[in-house]
């Protein structure tokens, strides 16, 4: 059928501006709204395909020296051994759920998931987190249990081992911090390297200590010091996991910005019903509903679908979803009409 906009009996040529657009601005006769899907560049797909090629390179170096510490304790009986190489079986996990994600994040969008599996990333980030915040907890337990009962520590051992571990350490977190630190997956496996990379600095420091002064207990006092670092960490990226998950607009987006930017426009009388929120690390999403003229015609209509978006990929929103509502319009307000700019001509129904 071909599209026809709805008209006004007294100006035949004007169009009410609530005819849905999809991106490609098609129009459907007797649509209610009208709205904008707006595309990001592919520069997101790149990213995700280096942070996962990172994140495999990184996952074969932390496994193999993980199976040859397994084997050299299995073989000398170190226990320091076995212990370091439990550390880095979790790095090698958190980089395991990571990979995943990445891969599980590329499939895609359905009929049940409209985003896709994207938010896996975030999820698999809280997981990561929690984990962080669990071995800071089993570390702290420890190290008050050394305070109470020091043992014997074979400082020459230990001291090898942890230079080691921390050279291996230092190859992997250089090799991700080439990645996308912003990507919320990939700093939460990051800040897991990096959690085994000051513990392997501290191991060292309590080695040297130990080993010219005797003080036994330089081993868990440097212990306890790392944790609360690693707390710091790992609450931070539960804090920022939880925040995507509950919808929370991103920090970096500030809300009042967006609708002045919006408001600049001449054919935006107000805004209001505003959302933002982020799909995943880097892809970031708007909704809102804009009162614009009767009087505009179809292709001024349009041409304001372009502009708007045009404006909000400059603000860092990827994907906008655009509700134009005439001035002569009584909307009921859903979630939230409290975000809004200037108010209305005509009384908004609630």
């Amino acid at each position: 059928m071909t599209p026809q906009p709805l008209q006004d009996s007294k100006q035949p040529t004007d169009v009410h501006p609530n005819a849905h657009s999809h991106g490609n601005n098609h129009h459907h006769k007797d649509a209610d709204h009208s709205h904008s899907h707006s595309s990001h560049s592919h520069s997101h797909s790149h990213s995700h395909t280096d942070n996962q090629r990172i994140i495999t390179i990184a996952f074969a170096i932390i496994a193999s020296y993980m199976i040859v510490e397994v084997i050299g304790g299995y073989i000398t009986g170190s226990l320091a051994l076995l212990s370091d190489a439990g550390h880095m079986f979790s790095d090698a996990v958190s980089l395991a759920m990571t990979l995943f994600a990445f891969i599980i994040g590329k499939k895609s969008a359905s009929s049940h998931k409209t985003f896709g599996y994207r938010r896996f990333e975030i999820l698999i980030a809280l997981i990561n987190g929690v984990t962080l915040l669990i071995i800071s907890a089993g570390i702290i337990y420890e190290a008050v249990l050394r305070f109470e009962a020091p043992p014997q520590i074979a400082t020459t051992g230990m001291l090898v081992i942890s230079t080691i571990g921390l050279i291996v350490n230092l190859v992997v977190a250089k090799l991700m911090h080439g990645g996308d630190t912003d990507n919320l997956n990939m700093k939460s496996a990051y800040l897991h390297v990096l959690s085994d990379l000051l513990g392997s600095v501290a191991a060292i420091i309590a080695a040297i200590v130990i080993m010219l002064f005797g003080w036994v207990w330089a081993d868990a006092a440097v212990s306890i010091l790392v944790a609360l670092l690693i707390v710091r960490s790992g609450y931070a990226v539960v804090k920022n996991a939880a925040h995507i998950l509950m919808e929370g607009a991103p920090n970096h987006i500030d809300q009042s910005v967006v609708i002045q930017t919006l408001s600049a426009h001449p054919n935006v009388l107000s805004v209001h019903d505003l959302h933002v929120w982020t799909i995943t690390s880097g892809l970031h999403s708007l909704s809102c509903h804009i009162i614009v003229p009767s009087s505009l015609t179809l292709q001024q209509t349009d041409a304001l679908l372009s502009d708007l978006q045009h404006e909000l990929q400059h603000l860092g929103i990827g994907h906008s979803t655009l509700q134009f509502e005439s001035d002569l319009h009584a909307h009921s307000a859903q979630f939230n009409c409290g975000i809004t700019s200037k108010p209305p001509v005509h009384a908004h129904a609630h």
